[in-house]
């Protein structure tokens, strides 16, 4: 199975199955020199980690990252090496059991049958490779990137919409998102959207939601024209991730309703001298390079596709069944989509300032 890495000079490689021994990543290409120790992993992996709120799956997972290579201390602390970083985080509570009545069937909104058309071969305990327990590689990953990126960058994500229930723009606030088991961008929505998906949950159902991301603090410049544009990589790389269905970068799709006037980005000059944007349609990037202004997307993740309600499917020879999911599971796998999604941004983000700086100093 190929492309499992992501990035160019800064370089993630995932590995590892849901009901596997363990999981864990490989970045290749971080600078030496950077403190970085197993401490500097955990919050963000606490905040992706199962079993946090009746909200999402109950599987027990401490998701405990240990360091492997990459790092040494010569006295002055653990430093990155500039040697591939090896981060290993293993599995604690699977129960394979659950999935044996899918062993030969396809479970439908599922990758089985595309998996097994393609290789032959499948393992079909939690989805094997195509599980969304992949994704915790990636926030470890991602945690290196942050420190790569330094403070200056702020990565920032949370839930907007909730299946039909949308934030105004006006009301969403990112400082409260890790506040909630929701990561709902807003305060005020929380008893109304836990009602909401307190009702999905218990009818064993489940329902998609959108993760506005926003980043401030990138400068102008990072990315490339055309074949290595930054918004076009961080396109693919967000619909990379588990359940993903769409992404948005700016205005997005609602761009298509506006005229050129509403569209285009005015600019005056600031009092340093640099251009000030009137607004920020283009989400921080002209031209496949970013403004300086905040690269705003958003990204829609569909309903979890394991849910309790029989569907109509077949299985691998040939049997028409109908197949009930059983197992735990998100009702909406968004909601631990969001520091997901902040931590592929990082690696993006990573990568394109170290391409930036390699070209232009």
């Amino acid at each position: 199975m190929s492309h499992n890495t992501f990035g160019h000079l800064f370089r993630v490689t995932t590995w590892g199955e849901s009901h596997g021994p363990a999981i864990g990543c490989v970045v290749d290409g971080c600078p030496p020199g950077i403190p970085l120790t197993e401490a500097d992993l955990q919050p963000w992996l606490d905040r992706r980690k199962p079993g946090g709120s009746r909200f999402v799956t109950q599987r027990k997972e401490s998701d405990t990252a240990r360091i492997l290579s990459g790092v040494f201390d010569d006295g002055d602390g653990p430093v990155t090496t500039g040697a591939p970083i090896s981060i290993l985080i293993e599995n604690e509570d699977q129960r394979s059991k659950d999935y044996g009545e899918i062993a030969r069937a396809f479970r439908p909104g599922h990758a089985d049958y595309a998996y097994q058309a393609k290789y032959g071969v499948r393992d079909y305990r939690g989805g094997g490779r195509s599980s969304a327990r992949e994704t915790a590689s990636r926030v470890a990953a991602g945690a290196v990137a942050r420190k790569v990126l330094g403070e200056a960058v702020r990565i920032r994500a949370g839930v907007t919409q909730l299946g039909p229930h949308r934030l105004d723009q006006a009301a969403i606030d990112f400082d409260v998102v890790y506040d909630n088991a929701l990561f709902a961008a807003s305060a005020d929505s929380v008893p109304a959207w836990e009602a909401y998906l307190d009702g999905v949950r218990k009818a064993g159902s489940s329902v998609g939601a959108i993760v506005a991301l926003e980043i401030d603090g990138v400068p102008a410049g990072w990315g490339a024209p055309l074949y290595g544009k930054l918004d076009a990589e961080l396109g693919a790389a967000l619909m990379s991730i588990n359940a993903v269905k769409g992404v948005e970068i700016g205005a997005g799709f609602e761009a298509a309703a506006l005229t050129g006037e509403e569209n285009a980005d005015e600019m005056r000059m600031g009092d340093d001298g640099r251009p000030v944007f009137l607004s920020n349609k283009a989400g921080g990037v002209l031209g496949g390079i970013s403004t300086g202004q905040p690269i705003t997307a958003r990204v829609a993740f569909k309903p979890t596709s394991s849910i309790l309600t029989p569907r109509r499917s077949v299985d691998r020879d040939g049997n028409e069944v109908d197949l009930r999911t059983k197992g735990r599971h998100d009702p909406c796998v968004a909601l631990r989509g969001v520091p997901v999604v902040e931590a592929t941004a990082a690696c993006v983000l990573a990568d394109a300032f170290l391409r930036h700086r390699a070209q232009v100093g």
